[in-house]
């Protein structure tokens, strides 16, 4: 089998994203590959097997006709989509350098995939035409608002809409849409993205006024790197593509052969009214209300993000009310279930700029979740589906993501020790002793209820909830966590950061906590130290005082350089080189740092402590260095130093099988426990479940002060991606493990 191939997956994938692409159909890849080996030839050649080649290409073009509807007009073979939007921006802006418009704008719809605003933008800057580019909004349930069309539509030069969104299946009313444009202006240049509409709606072009349309045919079972744009008789045109003429001279390049023939068999199965490939709308229907349940029954509180009564059942966009989109999504993966968060093009956001455009809340969309299938599923794929989704629902209980609904859940137990938790660089620090008593320290808001279900299925009694300072960057959490929990906290009055007046520490098992007022950062800042029996600190909560490979910032309103030179002094008397920090801000994701490692990886720390500068020397060196690091009036918490490239030794999947046949090499999984508990991965490398461990990055750092591994073995460590995984490695070798490896590629490349 070539390098380049993967196995088979040993339990067939769920998969839940055709809005991104969609596996090529076996009898279209035959086609293709037909194509490729018999039907090769170059339709611009003279000879038979060129005729046979021109032939195919221009029987698609003629079925590509019936299937939209297009009568008249032009077909032209595209690479896809984008290629098509360019074309058409291109073409209209061209022409429209000929016009004499006073205040010209461009128009988009605000939810248009983002193809559309960024070629508008690029090609109205390259070509000069200046002109204004306007979002149209939207409404709650993404409908364009046709009085703002109405309104701008005499000053376009062009007008963007789409037939039915990537990310939540809403779709227009064209013929609405129509009407407000050509009853104000019959000569704009309309395009409409019809990407996701084939296959899901009938199409009629020649009936409307659209000057383009463009498609593409990996959304629909065909391969990548084809397409094809509808273009309406006497709508301005400007080749994209100059060269050797093909496609009569509107786009140059030897014709994509083998995927015009894929588009071939698809046209024909879409027109064969025999054939049941693609279901109609009733059946489609039926399949997203049996996910609709099947989602419901399995997390509970969700919220969909779109009414199913504007959208083509195919797509299904929600939010868990209580999860993030990551862990909605790390779960589902680990489970073979394939889905999304928001647009696939827009991976990496922050935030679905879809959702925003519709008015959603920041939660639902930073955290929604994108489940899609196309219109040849079976309604065996729906099954199977709706039985591996509802199977998450245990592992959710397990690990105290969702109350169970049973009378006697089987929780594990998935707090004792630390536990990291993260919102955008931001960090809380849950600690329960072995009787099951908790300290939560810098609360998020948004893990609330994270927060809220690990207390009560663990039946935890919460010491303190509390702040290291008044964070400047975000509402503190402390009060209204206090409120949730209110039958689990300790009852007694508390000062401004949650600490119980008068009490000089909190008893945690055979540990306690204490209190140390270190300002610098800020006026209130103080640190927390959790020591053992014997007056060792083992963790230091000292929020933004320090943080990994950095210091805090003293530029903001309380923060006083002098201050943490004498704070940082202060709170060195009470460690040892083995005691974690636990810092509330993480911007290296380093998730396990002690104070040895801390000292060497922050030179002004180490300067300081070591007595090689005096404070007031420290003083004028911080202050110099947080003023050098303001920009555009954005100010972080802290700020850190590079850390060095560390360079992770890396093994392949049968490398890493073969390394753990040796009594000395143990496989480390470092995706939280809920993705763990969803396949065997033991069972996947033939190693002894003993020699597995689970220990995610949010629990790295109770792993390394808890002794739970040895300097002395061999770890190889793994996750989805291999990313995470390296991210961690990187961390053990910083904190003096040597023989660390990462899995190449992670689960994804392990088959």
């Amino acid at each position: 089998m070539s390098e380049f191939l993967l196995h088979d997956e040993p339990v067939k994938q769920v998969y839940l994203d055709a809005n991104a692409t969609t596996p090529v159909l076996p009898c279209i890849a035959d086609v293709v590959s037909h194509t490729m080996q018999i039907c090769f030839g170059n339709p611009s050649s003279p000879h038979i097997t060129g005729i046979q080649a021109k032939h195919l290409l221009e029987q698609t073009r003629q079925k590509a006709r019936t299937v939209i509807g297009a009568t008249n007009g032009d077909i032209l073979f595209t690479s896809g989509a984008t290629e098509g939007i360019q074309t058409a921006v291109v073409s209209t802006l061209i022409n429209a350098k000929k016009q004499s418009i006073k205040n010209p704008v461009l128009l988009y719809g605000a939810t248009e995939h983002k193809a559309v605003p960024n070629t508008l933008k690029h090609w109205n800057s390259v070509l000069d035409v200046n002109a204004e580019v306007l979002a149209i909004p939207v409404d709650s349930n993404g409908i364009l608002d046709l009085d703002f069309i109405a309104e701008h539509i005499n000053n376009a030069l062009m007008i963007c809409t789409m037939a039915v969104n990537n990310e939540t299946g809403v779709y227009q009313d064209l013929p609405a849409i129509e009407q407000v444009i050509r009853s104000r202006n019959k000569n704009v240049s309309w395009m409409v993205d019809c990407v996701q509409a084939l296959g899901k709606q009938a199409l009629a072009l020649s009936n409307t006024t659209i000057d383009y349309a463009p498609f593409s045919g990996h959304k629909l079972y065909a391969p990548k790197g084809i397409g094809f744009l509808y273009i309406r008789s006497g709508s301005a045109y400007t080749p994209f593509i100059a060269g050797g003429g093909q496609e009569s001279g509107m786009r140059s390049g030897t014709e994509n052969l083998p995927g015009i023939a894929g588009l071939n068999k698809l046209f024909s199965m879409l027109l064969d009214k025999s054939d049941d490939t693609f279901k109609p709308i009733s059946i489609l229907n039926s399949y997203r209300s049996q996910l609709q349940s099947a989602i419901k029954d399995t997390f509970g509180d969700i919220t969909f993000n779109h009414d199913f009564a504007y959208s083509v059942p195919t797509t299904l966009n929600f939010a868990v009310n209580d999860l993030t989109s990551k862990e909605v999504i790390d779960l589902f993966d680990a489970a073979g279930i394939r889905v999304s968060g928001g647009s696939a093009c827009s991976t990496g956001a922050s935030t679905s700029f879809v959702l925003d455009a519709m008015g959603a809340s920041k939660w639902q969309s930073e955290n929604a979740i994108r489940l899609s299938f196309g219109p040849a599923a079976t309604q065996h794929d729906i099954d199977d589906a709706c039985v591996r989704i509802r199977a998450l629902k245990a592992i959710l209980q397990a690990n105290c993501l969702i109350v169970s609904d049973s009378t006697t859940p089987q929780q594990e137990v998935c707090a004792l020790g630390l536990t990291q938790f993260r919102h955008q660089g931001a960090c809380s620090w849950l600690y329960v002793s072995d009787d099951k008593r908790a300290v939560i320290i810098d609360p998020i808001v948004e893990l609330i209820p994270r927060f809220e279900k690990i207390v009560n299925t663990q039946n935890l009694t919460i010491s303190a909830v509390l702040n290291t300072h008044l964070h400047q960057e975000r509402e503190s959490a402390t009060n209204l966590l206090t409120s949730v929990l209110a039958s689990r906290v300790v009852k007694g009055e508390v000062d401004a950061l949650g600490w119980p007046l008068n009490a000089e520490s909190i008893s945690l098992a055979n540990d306690v906590l204490e209190k140390i007022a270190t300002p610098g950062h800020s006026k209130d800042s103080v640190s927390y130290l959790l020591k053992n029996s014997n007056g060792e600190t083992r963790y230091c909560f000292c929020g933004d005082l320090i943080l990994p490979a950095g210091l805090g910032n003293t530029s903001l309103i309380g923060g006083d350089a002098n201050a943490m030179a004498r704070s940082i002094l202060a709170i060195s008397e009470q460690l040892n080189s083995t005691s974690i920090i636990c810092s509330g801000h993480d911007y290296q994701q380093c998730f396990a740092m002690n104070w040895a490692v801390q000292q060497n990886q922050t030179p002004l720390l180490n300067a300081l402590v070591s007595g090689s500068i005096s404070v007031d020397e420290f003083t004028i060196q911080k202050q110099q260095y947080d003023a050098s690091k303001q920009v555009n009036n954005t100010q972080l918490c802290g700020y850190v130093n590079a850390l060095p490239e560390i360079d992770t030794q890396q093994l392949n999947f049968d490398d890493a099988k073969a390394m753990l046949n040796t009594s000395d090499a143990y496989l480390i999984d470092t995706r939280e426990p809920y993705e763990h508990g969803a396949n065997n991965v033991a069972q996947l490398f033939n190693t002894l479940d003993e020699k597995t461990l689970n220990i995610p990055l949010s629990r790295m750092a109770n792993a390394v002060f808890e002794g739970q591994l040895s300097k002395n073995n061999k770890y190889i460590l793994l996750c989805r991606s291999g990313n995470r995984s390296k991210i961690a490695a990187s961390n053990l070798m910083q904190l003096g493990y040597k023989t660390v490896y990462n899995l190449s590629g992670g689960l994804a490349l392990s088959n």
